[in-house]
């Protein structure tokens, strides 16, 4: 698919103008997709630290309910005017994102952050290597599964019902991407995503009271487990947003592929997790081959998947396009976690 008229439009400073004037709006996408990461990772890793007190079902729910408030007050869905048809996948999604949300924090709680995230990011890579037909991306795929073959290798200390959970977050966060397509196909914007959310949340409120129930709650464990439904959500969209008006959203694919990496040296500097040298060898191994893909036109297909618009668009939504490719990447990258 060709890339929109509107993305020279409204990015000057990526696809037109000198290279002095590329330049600095290069740098500050830069700084900003890194800031996004380190939120990302680093509200997770606060998160976890809220573990001993909130459990991870605890510290899920409230990192789910002050999301959905960010969600329903900036986004504001129109529940009212959606048909029954919409409501459908717009359920589905809802129901993914808990599951998703629950099954990684538990896998975080068991394996550790990078080891989870990274398994976690096989979601959309897998969906990218399935929706190509080149050679390039089956060796891609061949690889990444020697690398979860090292990750998940018999030790004294592996533990597989957190590597089965991790990688249940990654299928969750592949039908995500599936099932956000029909949402994006029926509805305008992010009000899918953002209505999912929402009710994800409220699904999350007999969990919650559950999991709070059981457990002596402290005011620093909720102040973390808000924080990082905050970190995880409010700081990256902005961020992405403020981003993909300055680089490409190809380039935005590849450098999103480092999120495990961020997420395993967050692990070690906040949570003090360490991992073994063929462990941090795998990652590298992951983190490649998500970059290999994005590069090859893997993040388009992640985000087509997204925004639910294929091939055949015309000429007059492309500017609509361009709107749905930033929101897509945002969503893909930072709601759920």
């Amino acid at each position: 698919m060709s890339i929109p008229a509107c993305e020279q439009q409204q990015l000057p400073t990526v696809a037109g103008g000198t290279t002095a004037a590329r330049q600095p709006g290069r740098l500050a996408g830069i700084a900003l997709m890194t800031g996004s990461a380190a939120s990302n990772q680093f509200g997770a890793a606060t998160a976890a630290l809220a573990f001993p007190v909130l459990g991870p079902a605890g510290v899920v729910a409230v990192r789910q309910w002050v999301a959905g408030i960010i969600l329903l007050v900036t986004v504001r869905p129109k529940f009212a005017s959606f048909t029954r048809q919409q409501w459908g996948p717009v359920l589905a999604l809802a129901l993914i994102f808990a599951i998703m949300n629950l099954s990684l924090y538990t896998a975080v709680d068991r394996i550790g952050l990078g080891l989870a995230v990274t398994l976690e990011f096989l979601g959309p890579l897998s969906v990218a290597l399935l929706a190509s037909r080149r050679v390039i991306d089956l060796a891609c795929a061949l690889i990444a599964a020697a690398a979860v073959i090292v990750l998940a290798r018999p030790q004294p200390s592996t533990d597989y019902a957190g590597i089965l959970l991790a990688l249940l977050a990654a299928a969750c966060w592949a039908g995500y991407i599936l099932v956000n397509r029909v949402v994006g196909a029926q509805l305008p914007g992010v009000q899918g995503p953002a209505a999912a959310a929402s009710l994800s949340a409220l699904l999350y409120i007999p969990v919650g009271i559950w999991a709070l129930a059981d457990h002596s709650v402290t005011g620093a464990a909720l102040g973390r487990a808000a924080m990082a439904g905050i970190l995880c959500s409010a700081v990256p969209m902005i961020a992405d947003l403020q981003a993909l008006r300055r680089v490409p959203a190809r380039f935005f694919g590849v450098f999103m592929s480092v999120n495990p990496v961020f997420a395993a040296l967050t692990g070690r500097i906040v949570l003090g997790q360490s991992l073994a040298p063929a462990d941090w060898r795998a990652i590298a191994v992951i983190v490649t081959v998500n970059a290999v893909s994005a590069s090859g036109g893997g993040g388009s297909r992640i985000a087509a998947a997204s925004h639910g618009r294929g091939a055949g668009v015309g000429v007059g939504d492309d500017r609509e396009l361009c709107r749905r490719r930033r929101r897509a990447y945002l969503v893909r990258g930072t709601w759920h976690r």
